[in-house]
């Protein structure tokens, strides 16, 4: 599903127009990415949490040229699902396992 496509779902399903939802989730999206520039966690009860999660410094490889390249510590965003939308997602029918894993498994 692509923003479009949910978009047209809540507006299909509310009643308000798509250019509306268009702008309420805009709005939605830029506070949380703000918040989380600001260093701050934004945390939605039963859905999950938008959590900063801090890598810690590590000496990488750059194989073409044959060096070790310093990569600094740095901060990444990342969901953490609420334990309920975990169970949601477990307990559904409609879940199939995803292609590519099935070719794993029948080699």
């Amino acid at each position: 599903m692509r923003k479009a496509d949910l978009i047209n779902k809540i507006s299909e399903k509310t009643g308000i127009p798509k250019v509306d939802v268009l702008v309420t989730l805009e709005t939605m999206f830029r506070e949380i990415k703000s918040s989380m520039a600001g260093g701050e966690n934004l945390y939605i009860r039963g859905f999950g949490s938008f959590i900063i999660k801090k890598r810690a410094a590590k000496i990488g490889r750059n194989i073409k040229k044959n060096i070790s390249v310093a990569i600094p510590e740095h901060f990444i965003p990342a969901f953490k699902p609420a334990k309920e939308f975990v169970h949601e997602i477990k307990s559904s029918p409609h879940i199939k396992e995803a292609p590519e894993l099935k070719e794993d498994n029948e080699d």
